[in-house]
């Protein structure tokens, strides 16, 4: 079974992506990071969740804020406590007291080659990780990241958050010498959690009936703000490609992350041309490629195989 460490900050599509990873997967540990809550929620978000769902797996806190620029303001869309609309147990332990950046080191030399990194939010505690062990990228398996696009973004016109959160850090993901696998929001937004699904959810159980309360509110959040149809699983679509991988393609590209421009700052530009010959003298040539970016998914699908994933917890 893969073995596969979720870097995230729950978030109500973080929390179904730990859901689905767990069931699916060798899930060895948790660590968490801000983004949609300050850390402190984020973390009792995720101890909440696997006491929940009473999974046994190590959580490990990490970076509080960014890298280099101001710590986020309050974010809106998850709530208040980053994970608003349901009724979640008190977590039923603590967290490790090893910061997360030690806790992805550790479990990838646990066993060389065989860890799965899986960074759904901002990418600071894994840009940590690779400042304090450079050998990183030769030690992980694959890294797969929530976060870019290769349209529009959802905090500025280009930037996707989890990059937009911490650039500098994202910067240094793509530039670690590992393909990052890339789900980005031209994706994740097909990938859509709707009233059905949510009555499916709230009639498995304990745990669905959380997690569809949790949804609901996600889905009212996002059609609110962004007009979309339901509650985005942006965060299970870096998790899709390690359970379900004939629902997801990739293509092989240069990914830029834009540090320079207060417009454009955070962005993904991923350099997605096609040449049959040589290019013209005036055009900028391709540089190799450093990410395998996600250009198409089965989105129902996804939703549906993640849901199977979170009811089956009540059987």
């Amino acid at each position: 079974m893969t073995r596969v460490l979720i870097d995230c900050d729950p978030g109500h599509d973080d929390a179904m992506a730990i859901l689905y990873a767990a069931k699916h997967l060798d899930l060895v540990a948790i660590t968490t990071v801000h983004g949609n809550a300050p850390l402190s929620h984020t973390t009792r978000n995720a101890l909440a969740v696997c006491t929940l769902a009473g999974l046994k797996i190590p959580v490990s806190a990490g970076a509080d804020r960014p890298l280099v620029q101001a710590q986020l303001q309050a974010q809106t869309l998850h709530g208040k406590s980053g994970l608003d609309g349901g009724e979640l147990p008190a977590p039923d332990r603590d967290v490790t007291g090893e910061h997360a950046a030690l806790t992805i080191i550790r479990e990838a030399r646990h066993a060389p080659g065989e860890l799965v990194l899986i960074a759904v939010g901002p990418m600071t505690n894994v840009a940590l990780a690779l400042r304090l062990e450079p050998k990183l990228p030769e030690l992980l398996k694959s890294l797969s990241i929530m976060g870019g696009s290769t349209t529009t973004g959802n905090v500025t016109p280009t930037a996707e958050f989890n990059l937009w959160a911490d650039p500098e850090a994202a910067a240094a993901v793509f530039a670690c010498g590992i393909p990052v696998m890339m789900a980005g929001l031209n994706v994740t937004r097909q990938a859509l959690i709707r009233e059905p699904d949510v009555a499916r959810l709230r009639a498995s159980g304990p745990v669905g009936k959380t997690m569809g309360d949790l949804q609901e509110f996600y889905a009212n959040r996002s059609r609110a703000i962004s007009g979309l149809g339901g509650a985005p699983m942006h965060d299970a679509c870096a998790v899709v490609p390690f359970v379900h991988p004939e629902l997801i393609k990739h293509r092989a590209c240069h990914v830029h992350l834009e540090l320079a421009s207060p417009q454009t700052r955070g962005t993904t530009v991923c350099d997605l041309r096609t040449f049959l010959s040589e290019p013209s003298g005036a055009t900028v040539r391709q540089h190799p490629s450093n990410a395998l970016v996600a250009l198409e998914i089965d989105g129902a699908a996804v939703v549906e195989k993640v849901v199977d994933a979170v009811t089956s917890y009540d059987k």
